[in-house]
């Protein structure tokens, strides 16, 4: 069995998902918390018109104000 047999199972994507949880999960509290809040991403569209950026808008509002309600990590 080679080391890659993981490229049968899952995508590269899934694969480190799955390996930064566990580093994260192995973090002591402190620095496992702050490496939580890095993971958090928030993802903005901008529309444009006549060369001009519009105001840009987060798609998921909620999770600016509060992660925790935001959707739970992979």
């Amino acid at each position: 069995m080679s080391s890659a047999t993981w490229r049968s199972v899952f995508t590269y994507n899934k694969y480190t998902q799955i390996t930064a949880r566990a580093v994260r999960n192995s973090l002591q509290e402190t620095h496992r918390l702050a490496a939580e809040k890095r993971g958090i991403t928030a993802l903005r569209y901008q529309k444009w018109e006549n060369g001009e950026g519009g105001a840009q808008t987060l798609l998921v509002p909620e999770m600016a104000k509060d992660p925790k309600k935001g959707a739970p990590l992979p």
